[in-house]
């Protein structure tokens, strides 16, 4: 019978087959130790010299790192590893040998890795990273779909960039000049005029000349919209969003978590509601951590934030930034319009904003006027105004970045490890 190394649990002591790569390997005289993987997971195959035919043992010495091979034996329950099972190996029959694979057990530079993206996702560490970023994004449709909200796809090239060029990746559009999308929000608005609440998933890209930790050229988006929906409303789904994921990935990453040497007590300290702090507050903090540096109006930067989130056990919301530090379509605070509805969320331990979201505004002459304000192109933006000219509503979004999420959960430094393929400053290959 053929499982999988994820299945072996429900097969002790009953003789399977397994096909996978050789993830690295051992041997004394007598037994052979194989790393074996399968995609769905690691375990040890154990062969045993005296136990199987004088070929299979040969091949289980020989058999060089990231071969490919059908492995038959019986699984056994193994304490000592971190799975829990292994296989008493008794056929090892090799589907195709893997020659001078070039990432060994030693110890290599980042940039060899990188140019070697395509099998370094092998390796066990990037293995349990792939696996919490799935778990998320399982999760959060799961979330989504829970709390009645429609899945809806924005486009990803469009015909305007109305804010500007300045990070956008332009394209041509047979004759046409054509942008990757930088958000689908505004889309998303118009969705949830239809639909009511709706939520987006989908790669963004941003011509952004930064090398950060924090930092990718191509990343994904979590973005959801919802009618009826204020300040508050918006801020309470944020962090059941971000509660539930974060219990998902306890739940069912645990063998992932452990692989990586993530703190996980950290973890289990998030749960709903999180603190808030406006930037009032937050300016004032930091002039008391001795940041003297910034002043009111100013944005915050990554060291700044990292400051505030350090004074808290959980995601902080800094909210009612000032107006000009943000985009034309957010709601000015109805008794204070310097500042604006609007949070972001910080994540613990230095992993920075992860959530970016405001009550917009639906009041058609208030918007006209910031779109005249922020010498913007008013033709390009006319069926974003047709949402405020025909039934408009208060409502309320907010996007959260996929890899900076993983990075957080997995406990990683840069987030170049939480895509397949990441997309850097000056990377495009492979």
């Amino acid at each position: 019978m053929k499982i999988t190394i994820h299945e072996a649990s429900q097969y002790v002591d009953q003789e399977v087959t397994i096909g996978g790569w050789i993830a690295n390997k051992r041997s004394s005289g007598k037994i052979a130790f194989l790393q074996l993987r399968d995609g769905t997971g690691f375990m040890q195959g154990v062969v045993v010299k005296a136990d199987v035919a004088e070929e299979v043992f040969a091949n289980a010495k020989s058999v060089s790192q990231e071969s490919s091979v059908f492995v038959t034996g019986v699984i056994q329950k193994d304490e000592r590893s971190p799975f829990g099972y292994e296989m008493l190996v008794h056929n090892l029959e090799i589907i195709s040998e893997s020659v001078d694979y070039p990432i060994t057990p030693k110890a290599h530079g980042t940039e060899f890795l990188m140019d070697h993206r395509h099998l370094w996702l092998r390796s066990k560490r990037q293995h349990a990273v792939m696996q919490i970023r799935n778990e998320i994004i399982r999760a959060t449709y799961e979330f989504f779909n829970q709390e009645g909200f429609v899945k809806v796809d924005p486009p990803i090239l469009t015909g305007s960039a109305p804010e500007g060029t300045t990070e956008l990746f332009a394209t041509k559009y047979f004759d046409e000049d054509a942008y990757l999308s930088q958000s689908g929000q505004l889309y998303m608005e118009a969705a949830a005029m239809a639909l009511g609440k709706v939520f987006s998933f989908g790669p963004t890209f941003r011509a952004e000349k930064s090398k950060t930790r924090r930092h990718l050229i191509e990343f994904w988006m979590i973005e959801p919209e919802m009618a009826f929906y204020q300040f508050d409303d918006n801020l309470k789904v944020q962090e059941e969003y971000v509660s539930h994921i974060v219990r998902s990935v306890l739940e069912n990453c645990g063998l992932a978590l452990k692989t990586l040497e993530r703190d996980t007590a950290k973890l289990e300290k998030i749960k709903a509601p999180f603190p808030r702090i406006t930037y009032d507050k937050a300016i004032e903090f930091l002039h008391k951590e001795g940041f003297t540096d910034i002043e009111w109006g100013d944005d915050f930067g990554s060291p700044h934030e990292t400051a505030i989130a350090e004074s808290f056990d959980m995601p902080v919301f800094i909210t009612h930034y000032p107006t000009s530090l943000k985009p034309f379509y957010m709601q000015p605070d109805p008794e204070r319009q310097e500042v604006v509805l609007c949070a972001d969320l910080i994540a613990p331990e230095g992993y920075g904003e992860i959530i970016g979201g405001s009550e917009r505004i639906h009041d058609y002459s208030k918007l006209e006027a910031n779109i005249a304000e922020h010498g913007l192109d008013e033709e390009a933006y006319k069926w974003y105004m047709d949402l405020r000219k025909y039934g408009s509503v208060p409502h309320s979004g907010f996007g959260l970045g996929l890899e900076r999420t993983v990075a957080w959960l997995s406990g990683v430094e840069h987030v170049r490890e939480t895509i397949p393929f990441p997309r850097l400053l000056n990377r495009l290959y492979p």
